[in-house]
């Protein structure tokens, strides 16, 4: 631990940003993680297979009721759908409910994340202008330097400027690579989720009579 504390102090002032990107980076990241794997995550298949059996038994008060004891955004979009097509709603109604349970939803899965990317790109830059910093110092002193002493400045700047560039890195690289993985995550459940809306929609087109709620189209 002296040994780190005493490397970080060798990096300059370049490595405190940096640890506030790193600390900002971990807290983002293990949010997100949190949300995306844990509180979001839903199997689609057996939650779709639910709703469509509830839909045939005409219990849309039990589909909504499954809806709310899974937090996830895709339970969320479809209660949206099962509340409009309860108070006897058309196709259209049923689409559109569907489209602003999306619109509300989807923002809540992306958010944050694009934070992660940001911290990489900037950890990195502040690592490089630390690493010019240091250098800039270093060629200064040795300029100014007594011949004794020119080795004993170059090697500090020169060590301000590699730690700096290290430190940097080693914020950046695992911040690019959880976005990498946080973005994916993001993108499969919104795209799980236009996939379930447009299933919905289309069996609830398909089997109104079935499940004894009529199409009250608009005169």
């Amino acid at each position: 631990m002296e040994k780190l504390i005493h490397t970080f102090h060798e990096g300059g002032w370049g490595m405190y940003p940096i640890l506030v990107l790193g600390i900002m980076g971990l807290f983002i990241a293990g949010e997100r993680i949190w949300a995306l794997y844990f509180r979001m995550g839903l199997d689609k298949e057996h939650f779709f297979k639910n709703i469509t059996s509830s839909l045939l038994r005409g219990d849309l008060e039990g589909m909504i009721s499954v809806c709310d004891m899974n937090p996830a955004p895709m339970s969320k979009v479809i209660k949206t759908c099962m509340i409009r097509l309860l108070n006897n709603g058309t196709d259209e109604d049923v689409q559109a409910a569907l489209d602003e349970g999306a619109l509300v939803q989807i923002p809540q899965i992306e958010r944050r994340t694009g934070f992660l990317a940001m911290i990489g790109n900037v950890a990195t830059l502040c690592g490089l202008l630390g690493t010019i910093s240091g250098l800039i110092a270093c060629f200064a002193g040795v300029a100014n330097a007594d011949p004794a002493t020119k080795a004993q400045v170059l090697t500090a700047g020169i060590s301000e400027a590699m730690n700096c560039t290290a430190f940097g890195l080693v914020v950046a690289i695992p911040a690019v690579v959880a976005y990498s993985f946080l973005n994916a995550r993001a993108t499969g459940l919104v795209e799980d989720i236009n996939e379930i809306s447009i299933r919905t929609l289309n069996f609830i087109i398909a089997n109104r009579e079935r499940f004894g709620v009529q199409n009250n189209k608009a005169a």
